[in-house]
């Protein structure tokens, strides 16, 4: 039996944080379920270097994109000047990668988990209209622009869509992962190894609704 597979989308721009924070987040959860979540850099073009929005720093995609592979696919925001993002958002949300987004967004096995400005890249290229979820904090407006239904949330789960807001919410959203898929032990091992409790709230649709 095959394990799932942690898919880390990069393309031209994307933030190198926000795929190396639940990479590694996932990675030592990964030892600790003795190996059972496989993790790959992938982009829509196939195995190629892809530079980041971030001076100096490119990552490989070792691999071609599979959307039907159970297990995660996670998207990054971009980086650079603050004009320059939505440009980069906007370049991927219209390229080769939305069929393969839409593809896993249809697929039950798949969970899409988008980190920042990933959620908004989505939105922007009409994937997420009616779904909850969350942006960076001067992205929310835009998101919700897009018949969104945006929350100030640390992470906000949606099913087979989880989001998280700002950059460094990325670790939230991996040690939320494996809470939620692999038990609150787990991600306890991973917090005690790094040094790092999850910050903020993490939205769900269930429970009570709150009152008027």
């Amino acid at each position: 039996m095959s394990h799932p597979l942690a898919q880390f989308v990069l393309f031209d721009g994307f933030d190198p944080l926000d795929v190396v924070a639940p990479y590694e987040v996932l990675s030592a959860g990964r030892e600790f379920l003795g190996g059972e979540l496989d993790l790959v850099f992938v982009s829509a073009e196939g195995a190629r270097d892809v530079v980041s929005g971030t001076p100096g720093i490119t990552l490989p995609a070792t691999a071609a994109w599979d959307p039907g592979a159970p297990g995660y696919v996670v998207v990054p925001g971009a980086s650079g000047p603050a004009d320059a993002v939505p440009v980069l958002l906007g370049r991927f949300a219209a390229s080769a990668a939305v069929p393969l987004l839409r593809r896993c967004l249809a697929e039950p096995a798949v969970t899409v988990a988008a980190v920042c400005g990933g959620s908004l890249a989505l939105a922007m290229a009409g994937l997420l209209a009616g779904r909850t979820a969350t942006t960076h904090v001067l992205g929310i407006g835009a998101l919700a622009a897009t018949g969104v239904t945006a929350v100030r949330a640390r992470v906000v789960d949606d099913g087979d869509l989880v989001t998280a807001g700002g950059v460094t919410s990325g670790l939230d959203l991996g040690l939320y992962l494996l809470e939620r898929d692999f038990g609150p032990r787990i991600a306890h091992a991973v917090e005690e190894l790094f040094e790092y409790e999850r910050r903020g709230t993490t939205w769900t649709g269930r429970g009570r609704v709150p009152a008027a």
